[in-house]
């Protein structure tokens, strides 16, 4: 026997949630239910932020929000002038769940907790009536006639509706490549690079405002970097990692990262205020105290590696030092070789070619009556709480595109 629904999403993550529960809020009669195939719900806002769920970012013009994503940019403006940042805050506001914004715009529950998000989705749909039903892991999908046929491991389902928020799972993938949908190929787009470096070996937790570049490409950022027992993590990588997610994996994640520990400051810039220095405290050891907004302990290691010795003072320092110093400190090169994905900030660039979307609806352009949300769509985001908004915005364009057909 096959369970008949209105709409049936499959994907219990937030997207799939969010836009169940906005179905429901606009139209209380339909029928919906949240298809998960592991055996709890949610679990990708669980981990996210840490433990405390990174909901959206504060940046509330759409122009500008779409400039945090390096697959999706063009896509997502009508989309964000549709629902934003501002409509997220207010929809978990309206939902009680009161948001705070946090210094480098990241945004969360002043609880400080994702469990305040997974009980917001868990109590609205339990009031409005949106079934759960999980362990039910999709095997076959189908159109017939008006319906969609919707085949598990445990049972048959059908749905006027059906709405695709099964994030990077590539047996989804396979399955709507078989139905003629394109699949761009998944790679991982947020990770740290992998570097064995004497210069920042036993330097572990340092982190300074830095800007990098890969050597050879157009792939820069700027922004904190934080050293690590495997190589080097922090914003500035993150941002590289996703804007290079595809040039990065041709490569094999071998190449050179150029490093300014000085952010702005140009070579020759540097090595005039490295001058000046020399000439101010001519008597000071060079290694022992560092002039710049960064730990001594890089300062030192950065002055060894320059051919410094440790006792060296400023006086005493010839111009092919200097100039060593310079280099070292704006344009010092690291050899990477490999990458480290967290688990909890995993993020694909991959998915549903875009071309084959409509964003207006979030409908299929070739299986009618199939909706996305999420990251089931080739779309991806550095981190910040952009990869959450995505889903809100998907979700309600597609609830409210769904509800419109009934």
């Amino acid at each position: 026997m096959s369970k008949s629904f209105d709409v049936i999403v499959a994907g219990g993550g937030a997207a799939g949630f969010f836009t169940a529960i906005n179905i429901a809020e606009a139209n209380p009669k339909l029928k919906i239910a949240i298809l998960e195939r592991g055996k709890e719900v949610l679990s990708k806002v669980r981990i996210s932020g840490g433990g405390r769920c990174n909901v959206t970012h504060a940046c509330f013009i759409p122009n500008d929000l779409v400039k945090f994503y390096p697959r999706g940019e063009k896509e997502l403006k009508g989309p964000f002038n549709r629902f934003c940042s501002g409509d997220t805050i207010e929809w978990f506001d309206r939902h009680g769940v009161e948001l705070k914004i946090e210094e480098d715009g990241r945004m969360f529950p002043v609880t400080d907790s994702s469990q305040t998000i997974i009980d917001c989705f868990l109590e609205a749909s339990k009031k409005l009536g949106i079934q759960i039903i999980m362990g039910e892991s999709i095997k076959s999908l189908y159109r017939a006639d008006s319906h969609w046929k919707i085949e598990t491991n445990k049972e048959v389902f059908l749905a006027e509706k059906l709405v695709m928020a099964t994030g990077s799972n590539p047996k989804m993938w396979d399955m709507l490549a078989e139905m003629g949908h394109t699949i761009v190929s998944p790679v991982p787009s947020l990770f740290t690079f992998n570097i064995k470096d004497p210069r920042i070996k036993d330097l572990m937790g340092v982190s300074a405002q830095a800007s990098v570049k890969v050597k050879g490409t157009k792939l820069q950022a700027a922004g904190p970097l934080l050293i690590t027992h495997w190589g080097m993590s922090g914003p500035a990588i993150l941002r590289v990692s996703a804007w290079g997610a595809r040039e990065l994996f041709d490569k094999n994640y071998q190449f050179t990262l150029q490093v300014n520990w000085l952010k702005d400051f140009t070579t020759v810039e540097c090595e005039e205020e490295l001058k000046e220095l020399k000439e101010q405290q001519p008597k000071k050891t060079v290694a022992k105290q560092s002039p710049y907004d960064f730990p001594n302990r890089l300062w030192q290691s950065l002055v060894n590696a320059a051919g410094i010795q440790p006792e060296t003072r400023w006086a005493d320092l010839s111009k092919k030092q200097l100039k060593a110093l310079a280099e070292q400190l704006t344009n010092g090169e690291y050899q990477v070789n490999g990458k480290s994905t967290f688990k909890e900030e995993f993020v694909t660039a991959g998915g549903i070619d875009l071309k084959e979307v409509n964003f207006k609806t979030m409908e299929s352009k070739l299986l009618p009556d199939m909706y996305f949300a999420g990251e089931v769509l080739n779309i991806d985001a550095i981190t910040g709480g952009f990869n959450f908004q995505n889903a809100w915005t998907g979700g309600y364009i597609a609830a409210q595109s769904i509800v419109e057909k009934f």
